[in-house]
């Protein structure tokens, strides 16, 4: 009966996580919030679920393990380049700012909630990360001006495996000082250094040449590095205690700064792999929670609440941005977003479970600590921020740009007509053949499939609002468009219409079927493709008063395919089966216009590579 219970248990972990992960998507919130609450009422409300009776001794391990995978993961993303390219504010951010919150937070945790220095110095390494999972949500509901909404986003993907190496880098002091002199603290914290740096660059390029030379088969790939980074971590710890952690956070470094490797299957893998592993941990970690020590940290954590929102972060913005080109209402913005993410509570239920077992006082608090600062980041920067946003002038008006998914002949045309006619665009293509002419037109690109969790976290939308869908790919067309019907809603994504060979298994979705019908009712891609190979050009013309639009089709007849409309206000009216549009006197229309009879025809080179799932974001 008990091994029922416990599988039922176990079964109902899965399943409320991903229920959890589908409301966030659902109403557009952090997935930190439901996951939470979840834990919260199976745990210490309802008592449906107790870690500690269920896990039993498997639960420090597992812990243990969880968090090795989330910040391997989490440090194969932190390209240094990246760091780099994304500005001065972006470098100080996770630098000097990081370090400014590290310190401020540990001094005041210390007179404030009178803990040792030690757990003082802990707390305030485990607060300075943010993180994607929490950032983009947010970004999306807010929408800050461009410059404001790009530093969050870098900040958040940059931080997260840097503030991880900080929290790392200071419990490993902390153990290595465990009643010990200085130098022989200094001594131990020294050899985990050199065996976290030492053996996680090793094991990199020992992975980085097995993967290289193909000494495995392409399906034995992602489960190897997954199994590799593990045994590492647990030689790690054998070699020199409680050095895992920083050897897999190295070990991923290496790796993601490898210009020897593609990281890109790994990542999608880890990123499937983290998004299961990090909910049921989170809803296990929240189960383990005892409200009673909330209450107990009472007035207290209530000030240090204060000091991390007005004073540890304003401070570190007003320092990062030192002689950079930000105004004060662009400082203010960015000093009142940044909350907290999975990542800080993850890695503080585990470095305290460990503090407990070593006998540490005071470390049992460490944890309603963390999450005290998630859940008061998060809900009230949710909250607030579009206000705030608004009220200083940083919101960007409604997006009207467009996402065009193919970079073929017809969208590249399509892409640069609005462009000039300062109409945002942004072209995703799995084709690098046509992406990377897209590119040398002086087009915006992403390589890879814009509704990857990698697009989602590195491509920048701001400005964006509507999707156009202009490629070939009769398998993805589908999936990017059900995607951004849930992001910018149905009536802002275009598809064409199907050609007559489409399977039934696309035609399933109302949602998405609703969608198709882009420049009319029966235009195809191949209808599209056929037009551009006889030389059809992308044209716009002025209407007047003495040339209206019926003139305007009546002097091009069945030569011309209405495309866009653009207003007197600047906005751009999409011309699909699903809207009827007239437009007026000083409107201007983009159309596709064929060349009368005799006129030369050009061939124009339409990509015929096939979709991948590689990502990356290209200026």
């Amino acid at each position: 009966m008990e091994s029922i219970s416990a599988l039922s248990l176990l079964a109902s972990i899965g399943v409320l996580s991903l229920l959890c992960q589908w409301l966030a998507w659902r109403i557009r919130v952090p997935s930190i919030l439901p996951l939470l609450v979840c834990g919260l009422l199976v745990g210490p409300v309802f008592h449906l679920l107790d870690p500690d009776a269920l896990f039993g001794d498997l639960l420090f391990p597992m812990v243990s393990l969880a968090v090795a995978i989330i910040l391997f993961e989490g440090s194969l993303t932190l390209d240094f380049k990246e760091i780099r390219g994304h500005g001065a504010m972006v470098r100080n951010l996770v630098s000097i700012g990081m370090l400014t919150t590290f310190a401020v937070v540990g001094v005041f945790t210390h007179f404030i909630m009178g803990l040792s220095w030690e757990l003082s110095a802990l707390f305030g390494a485990l607060v300075v990360v943010t993180g994607p999972t929490v950032i983009m949500p947010m970004l999306r509901t807010i929408r800050p001006t461009a410059k404001v909404a790009n530093i969050l986003r870098w900040e958040g993907i940059i931080i997260d495996p840097l503030g991880a190496l900080l929290a790392v880098l200071v419990y490993e002091f902390i153990i290595s000082s465990r009643d010990t002199a200085l130098l022989h603290a200094m001594q131990a914290f020294g050899i985990t250094l050199f065996v976290g740096f030492g053996f996680g660059w090793a094991a990199a390029k020992l992975l980085i040449e097995t993967l290289n030379r193909n000494w495995l088969p392409h399906y034995l790939q992602n489960p190897a590095t997954l199994t590799f980074m593990l045994g590492i971590y647990a030689m790690s710890n054998f070699i020199q205690h409680e050095s895992g952690l920083l050897t897999v956070t190295i070990m991923g470094m290496v790796m993601a700064n490898s210009r020897k490797i593609d990281l890109e299957g790994i990542l999608e893998f880890k990123e499937s792999l983290s998004v299961l592993l990090i909910s049921a941990l989170f809803i296990i970690l929240a189960a383990r929670l005892d409200l009673a020590q909330f209450v107990t940290l009472g007035l207290p954590m209530a000030m240090l609440l204060l000091v991390i929102l007005f004073i540890a972060r304003p401070l570190s913005v007003l320092i990062s941005s030192y002689k950079l080109d930000l105004n004060w209402k662009e400082n203010a913005l960015l000093s009142w977003i940044a909350p907290r993410g999975i990542v800080a509570a993850a890695v503080s239920a585990l470095f305290a479970l460990k503090l407990e077992n070593a006998g540490w006082q005071g470390a049992d608090i460490l944890v309603p600590m963390v999450f005290m600062v998630i859940m008061t980041t998060v809900v009230l920067q949710s909250l607030t921020a579009k206000f705030v946003a608004a009220g200083l002038g940083l919101q960007e008006p409604s997006a009207q740009g467009f996402l065009i998914f193919g970079a073929n002949d017809t969208a590249r045309a399509v892409a640069k007509m609005l462009t000039e006619q300062n109409i945002k665009v942004r072209i995703a293509d799995t084709n690098w053949e046509n992406l990377s002419q897209a590119r040398m037109e002086g087009l915006p690109v992403y390589f890879g499939n814009p509704a990857s969790e990698h697009a989602i976290n590195h491509v920048d939308l701001s400005g964006i609002g509507r999707l156009l869908v202009l490629s070939p790919y009769k398998q993805l067309n589908p999936m990017v468009s059900m995607h951004f019907i849930d992001w910018f809603g149905k009536d802002k994504v275009f598809g064409l219409g199907h050609e007559k060979d489409l399977r039934a298994s696309h035609q399933s979705s109302g949602s998405y079927t609703e969608t198709l019908g882009l420049f009319g009712e029966a235009m195809t891609y191949s209808k599209l493709a056929s037009l551009r190979a006889k030389n059809a050009l992308v044209k716009k013309t002025q209407l007047t008063d003495n040339f209206l639009f019926d003139d305007y089709l009546e002097q091009y007849g069945t030569r011309t395919l209405p495309l866009f409309a653009i207003d007197n206000s600047g906005y751009c009216h999409v011309f699909s089966a699903q809207k009827t549009i007239k437009p007026k006197a000083g409107w201007t229309v983009i159309a596709l216009i064929s060349p009368q009879e005799g006129e030369p025809k050009t061939p124009t080179n339409e990509g015929k590579l096939e979709p991948t799932n590689i990502g990356s974001s290209l200026p």
